[in-house]
């Protein structure tokens, strides 16, 4: 069942390779529990109190709150497919909650550290075209370090100066780039050296070889530990920042949530929230109420 499970959300949910891979090894951690706890390989039908029991034996293994809440979703979505093959009455989870935590807050760089950045970019010697192009191509278009290593060579447009972006789902969004930007993707073209396997891909590193998301992720790590006292400095966070950044300067939300491919305006609204003291500001600089105080 966990197959057919698992070709259901490739083929008609249409998920990414990453998230089956994902939920696959999350099954496969349930089942080999329920094999050592109840002694059977049926995974289908089983009572709430194993899902309890695993919850309690992945938290006793120090697995963080948030990976175990993964492996929980990874669960609902198993046993709604269960449900609707009609293989059960009652998923086992309808009454297990994910676990409660305090995330850590996602602080975008700000405008001067993302400056600062740039100085280093600039001073030769210090990082490697690829680097400034792994940085650069982050903050400057918002995409997840998966759709920047995932970037076809076909999909780059100079002529049109922009980018054709496959999210999540395998959604496609277009996505504009700067003139400095497309020229730096000139010179990285003319140094570029692919293999013969990978030629498709835009990003390749030293070894011809399509890039990986740990290379990036050690890249933008690294050099934002010079430049900043933030204790995050993830890829992710440089998504952030792109977000926040042009929203400070006035686009549209609408066209923010196009841009970072996001499905519902609540995934993008989450970036307004560093932008509150501007809106205050520009409500107390345009709103009549306040106007007239003055």
């Amino acid at each position: 069942m966990i197959e057919r499970f698992l070709d259901y959300i490739a083929v008609e949910k249409r998920y990414s390779p990453n998230t089956i891979i994902t939920y696959r090894k999350d099954l496969e951690d349930f089942s080999a529990f329920v094999l050592k706890s109840e002694a059977t390989e049926d995974v289908v039908h089983v009572h709430k109190k194993v899902v309890k029991n695993f919850i309690i034996e992945l938290s006793n293994s120090g697995l963080s709150k948030r990976s175990i809440n993964r492996k929980l979703s990874a669960l609902r979505s198993f046993y709604l497919f269960m449900l609707r093959l009609e293989e059960i009455p009652v998923s086992p989870m309808a009454t297990v909650d994910s676990l409660k935590f305090y995330a850590e807050k996602r602080i975008p760089f700000s405008v001067e550290e993302m400056e600062v950045m740039k100085n280093e970019i600039e001073e030769k010697g210090k990082m490697t075209l690829l680097e400034k192009l792994i940085i650069e191509t982050l903050y400057q278009t918002g995409v997840r370090k998966t759709e920047l290593c995932n970037l076809l060579l076909q999909n780059v447009d100079f002529s049109k100066k922009e980018i054709l972006v496959i999210g999540k789902g395998n959604k496609a969004r277009v996505i504009p780039v700067a003139e400095e930007l497309l020229s730096d993707f000139k010179t990285y073209l003319a140094v570029r050296l692919p293999d013969s396997d990978h030629q498709r891909y835009f990003f390749v590193n030293k070894k011809g070889k399509k890039l990986g998301e740990k290379f990036v992720y050690v890249v933008v790590n690294r050099y934002f530990s010079h430049v900043t006292s933030k204790q995050t400095r993830s890829p992710h966070i440089l998504r952030h920042t792109f977000a926040t950044h042009i929203l400070n300067e006035g686009a549209e939300i609408s066209k923010v949530q196009k841009l970072m491919g996001h499905s519902s305006m609540a995934s993008t609204q989450v970036y307004t929230g560093a932008n509150i003291e501007k809106l205050k500001e520009v409500y107390k600089n345009a709103h009549p109420r306040e106007t007239k105080k003055e």
